[in-house]
């Protein structure tokens, strides 16, 4: 899967990661996450990506091929995913992963 720029896939990774983080039993998020830091990885060449937080925004730093960057995103854009999981939790179940006997 190829993200049409940098700025979506990073979107789409912090949108998700603020999800797995909120629910660490949620299975199906974490793989997600994991798709998504694959990608920024291997077709963007980021290593080193660090998120930090403010009142008003997300600000995710990292190394692209030697060079620091940073990207900001609004925390209310960001936050949508998981504030529609808080706002009704009945239609978004956990899915932890099954446990091998």
């Amino acid at each position: 899967m190829k993200m049409k720029s940098l700025q979506d896939a990073l979107y789409n990774w912090l949108t998700i990661k603020v999800v797995s983080d909120a629910r660490p039993d949620d299975t199906a998020a974490k793989e997600t996450v994991e798709l998504f830091e694959e990608i920024l990885v291997s077709d963007y060449h980021l290593a080193n990506i660090e998120i930090t937080t403010d009142d008003v925004m997300y600000y995710v730093s990292f190394l692209q091929e030697g060079e620091s960057k940073k990207q900001r995103f609004p925390r209310e854009v960001i936050e949508v995913i998981l504030n529609q999981i808080n706002d009704e939790p009945d239609k978004y179940c956990n899915f932890p992963a099954e446990e091998e006997e």
